[in-house]
């Protein structure tokens, strides 16, 4: 009885500190990349910096320093104006 209650308690921890957070964070980013549009300032998976063109339903354009690129949505990471404002 008591292995069964030290397992029970220990996959509840598990999924509070675990998996809880990254469906959190899956969300997050999830929502973030809905909500692009042009003009938006970006950074892909792979550290390619741009500004975007055009959005369309799974993919978006974006302008480079050597010209544009046509990426799938989730390639973006992140905003480039959020990478400006931690350093």
């Amino acid at each position: 009885m008591n292995q069964m209650v030290m397992l029970v308690l220990i996959l509840v921890v598990f999924y509070f500190f675990m998996i809880r957070p990254q469906m959190k964070k899956q969300k997050e980013l999830k929502k973030f990349r809905e909500g692009l549009s042009v003009g938006d300032k970006v950074v892909t998976i792979g550290g390619i910096h741009g500004k975007i063109l055009e959005v369309a339903e799974s993919t978006i354009l974006i302008s480079v320093d050597t010209g544009k690129l046509r990426l799938d949505k989730s390639a973006i990471s992140s905003s480039a104006e959020d990478k400006l404002m931690v350093k």
